[in-house]
């Protein structure tokens, strides 16, 4: 059996140190969502060892309800924010966010084409984690008033990502252990993050939320369950030869998850309001 992973470890301290910080400030809303998200991600740990068949459909299904909640979310509580500060400059910033949340992705991609130390899925899946993390921090240190709602939706595609990659991990014979680094670097770069004050020019913050709304919306694109050859969907699939049949029948679940996704957000909305 292989040794559990020293920076996942260290990660998981870190986080129980900073929350430690956040209890005595109140920090309640971003303690609950940065424990979700760091339970989520480590769920996938054990579930990754196991040898479990076919999940491809429950892939699909956590992939899609996440997506479709986290689009539903940033537009409804994020978009309508920046462009109250300042509808041109929080235009942009959603502009901004989406193009820097591809570019970012897109040279991510660059990592697999070097011999890191770091698995390349981890390492994504980290950054991702990190960054998702900055923006919480500082849209709820800003916005204490915010409901849990939004930042529960960003973080909740932690568990079938978690998931997927400690499945990955397995078969590459690495301890998934490791993914207690992206499991903790949300709650680590919120907590610390919520401490940074913006100010109080309506263009500053009309840029900030915007950028917010438009990286989590690129985030929640970028979970958005495909079912193609060569995705994720398609390398849990048990079956051999041409998988075109059944990614086509997954296809549909894709688009009734996303949907229902969106659903429970406006329903846990309705429920609070």
């Amino acid at each position: 059996m292989s040794r559990p992973s020293v920076a996942g470890l260290a990660a998981a301290g870190a986080l129980i140190l900073l929350s430690g910080l956040a209890a005595t400030v109140g920090a309640w809303k971003l303690l609950g969502i940065s424990w979700v998200a760091f339970a989520a991600m480590a769920l996938g740990i054990p579930l990754g060892r196991r040898t479990l068949g076919d999940r491809s459909w429950a892939l699909v299904w956590g992939y899609g309800l996440a997506a479709g909640a986290m689009i539903t979310s940033a537009a409804v509580f994020l978009v309508p924010q920046a462009i109250a500060h300042d509808a041109n400059f929080g235009g942009f910033g959603v502009a901004l966010g989406l193009l820097v949340g591809f570019a970012g992705h897109t040279v991510g991609h660059r990592l697999a084409h070097y011999d890191l130390p770091l698995d390349r899925t981890v390492a994504e899946l980290s950054a991702h984690a990190f960054s998702a993390g900055l923006i919480i921090g500082i849209v709820y240190g800003n916005m204490p008033s915010l409901g849990p709602i939004l930042g529960l939706a960003i973080v909740s595609h932690k568990g079938p990502a978690g998931y997927a990659a400690a499945r990955r991990l397995v078969s590459n014979d690495r301890d998934p252990t490791v993914l207690l680094l992206p499991a903790a670097g949300v709650g680590i770069a919120a907590i610390v993050s919520s401490l940074i004050q913006l100010p109080a020019a309506p263009a500053v913050r009309g840029v900030v939320f915007g950028f917010a709304a438009g990286i989590f919306l690129h985030v929640a694109m970028d979970f958005l369950p495909r079912c193609e050859i060569g995705s994720d969907v398609h390398e849990l699939l048990t079956v051999t030869g041409d998988a075109h049949d059944l990614l086509d029948q997954l296809r549909v679940h894709a688009v009734l998850s996303t949907g229902l996704g969106g659903i429970a957000v406006f329903l846990a909305w309705v429920a609070v309001t």
